[in-house]
C-alpha cells in the first residue's frame, strides 16, 4: 500500500504539491489523474524517492522508500520511458538493473517475452519507437516481481492492441493482489481500467473515490427525450406538458430534448397523456470525461480561447411560461413556440420552435404533408 500523509513540494514561490494525503489500496488499479501541471508527476517521483518533499511524508507498505531493502524487488515504477542509455541494447539494460539487484538473469528474458521485445532483445535503444520505449520502460518496471507498481502514462505511444495489452496487464497485476498506481490523460481507456481514481488539480486533492462513485457524483443528470417524427407538433405539445408539470427543458442540436426536474417515468406518463408517441427516452450516462471535465474546469493552468470543453458543461435551461391553471390552454399573448438556449459555442442564439408543421418543416428541411407539390 503507498500512504501519503500532507505531503507538499515547492520550487521556490511555486508549490507543485499542496497537502496531499490518500493512500493507494492492493488489489485494485488506482488511477491518478489531473491537468497537466497539476503535480502528478512530482508527487509518483516523491514515492519513489526521486525529489524530496518539502513537509509531509510518504510510504510504501509503512515504510519510506529509501528505508526499503532492494527496493526494486518492492517497487517497480515507469516514469520516463526515456531514460534509457541509447547505446545499450534492450537486453543489456535489463541485466545491468537486475545484477544491480540481485535478480536472477532469467528473469530479464521472462519480461522481455512478457512485453513483447524478445525478437528486439539485441537493438540498440536508440533505434526504438516510441511504443517500444514504453515496453521496455514497463519490462524494467516488472523485472524484480514487485508488490507496489506505479506507471505515468504507460500507454503513450502504444498502438491499440499495446493499450489493449496494458489494460489487462494492469487488471491482471492488481487481481494478484498488488497495489497499482497509474497516471494517464486517456479517459476513455481510465474508465475501462481503474477501480478507484485520486483526481488532482493545483497539487490538491480533488476527489478519492471509485471510478463509477465519481462519475455520479460529477455528472449532470437529465433525460433526453424525443417525439416520433412522423408527429409534427409533438415536440412542442410533449415540451409544453413537461413544463407544466415542472420539468426544465433544452432543445440539443439533433432535436432532442434535454429534461432536467423531472423521472423518466413521470415523463413517459406524461408524454401518454398528451398523446405523443417518444422514440426516444433515456437517462443521460455520463462518461468518466465528462465527469473529469466538470471536476477540473477550474484548475486548469493553460486554456485555450476556444475552449471545447464547454461543450460538456451543462447550459442553464431557460423555463417555459408557467400557467396558473393547466386547464387553460394558453395565456392571452400569442405564443410562437418554446424557447431553449442552444449548446455552448452555437452563436449565443435560442432555438426557436415553430409552432405549426410548415415552419418546423421548413426548419427541418422536410416538407410538409399541406405544402402544394409545385411549392415544395
Amino acid at each position: 500500500m503507498i500512504e501519503a500523509v500532507g505531503l507538499t513540494k515547492r520550487y521556490g514561490a511555486k508549490t507543485a504539491v499542496d497537502q496531499l494525503s490518500f493512500q493507494v489500496k492492493p488489489g485494485h488499479v488506482t488511477g491518478f489523474l489531473g491537468p497537466n501541471g497539476s503535480g502528478k508527476s512530482t508527487t509518483m517521483r516523491m514515492i519513489v524517492a526521486l525529489d524530496r518533499p518539502t513537509s509531509g511524508h510518504v510510504t510504501i507498505n509503512g515504510r519510506p522508500f529509501r528505508e526499503l531493502p532492494n527496493a526494486q524487488r518492492h517497487v517497480g515504477a515507469l516514469l520516463d520511458a526515456k531514460a534509457v542509455h541509447g547505446g545499450r541494447r534492450a537486453r543489456a539494460h535489463l541485466l545491468s538493473i537486475a545484477q544491480l539487484s540481485g535478480i536472477p538473469e532469467k528473469r530479464v528474458d521472462e519480461v522481455l517475452a512478457v512485453v513483447g521485445l524478445q525478437d528486439a532483445a539485441r537493438q540498440r535503444t536508440k533505434g526504438f519507437s516510441l511504443g517500444m520505449g514504453q515496453r521496455l520502460g514497463i519490462a524494467t518496471a516488472l523485472l524484480g516481481d514487485p508488490q507496489v507498481l506505479l506507471f505515468d502514462e504507460p500507454v503513450n505511444g502504444l498502438d491499440p492492441e499495446g493499450i489493449l495489452w496494458v489494460r489487462n496487464l494492469m487488471r491482471r497485476l492488481a487481481s494478484e493482489g498488488r497495489t497499482v498506481l497509474v497516471s494517464s490523460h486517456l479517459m476513455s481507456e481510465m474508465a475501462l481500467t481503474a477501480d478507484h481514481l485520486i483526481v488532482i488539480g493545483r497539487g490538491r486533492l480533488l476527489a478519492d473515490m471509485g471510478t463509477q462513485e465519481f462519475i455520479a457524483h460529477n455528472s449532470a443528470g437529465f433525460a433526453r427525450v424525443r417525439a416520433a417524427d412522423t408527429d409534427r407538433d409533438g415536440r412542442e405539445t410533449l415540451g409544453t406538458a413537461l413544463t407544466k408539470a415542472g420539468g426544465r427543458i433544452l432543445q440539443e442540436p439533433d432535436g432532442a430534448l434535454r429534461v432536467t426536474g423531472l423521472e423518466l417515468p413521470q415523463i413517459s406518463d406524461l408524454a401518454h397523456r398528451a398523446g405523443v408517441r417518444l422514440w426516444e427516452l433515456s437517462p443521460h450516462r455520463a462518461s468518466l470525461e465528462e465527469a473529469y471535465m466538470r471536476m477540473t474546469q477550474s484548475s486548469v493552468e493553460y486554456t485555450s480561447t476556444e475552449d471545447p470543453r464547454a461543450e460538456l458543461w451543462e447550459p442553464e435551461p431557460l423555463a417555459l411560461p408557467a400557467w396558473e391553471d393547466e386547464a387553460e390552454a394558453a395565456p392571452e399573448v400569442p405564443r410562437t413556440g418554446f424557447y431553449a438556449p442552444p449548446p455552448p459555442g452555437a452563436g449565443g442564439q435560442p432555438f426557436l420552435m415553430p409552432s405549426n408543421p410548415g415552419e418546423l418543416a421548413s426548419a427541418s428541411g422536410n416538407p410538409s404533408p399541406n405544402t402544394p407539390e409545385d411549392t415544395r
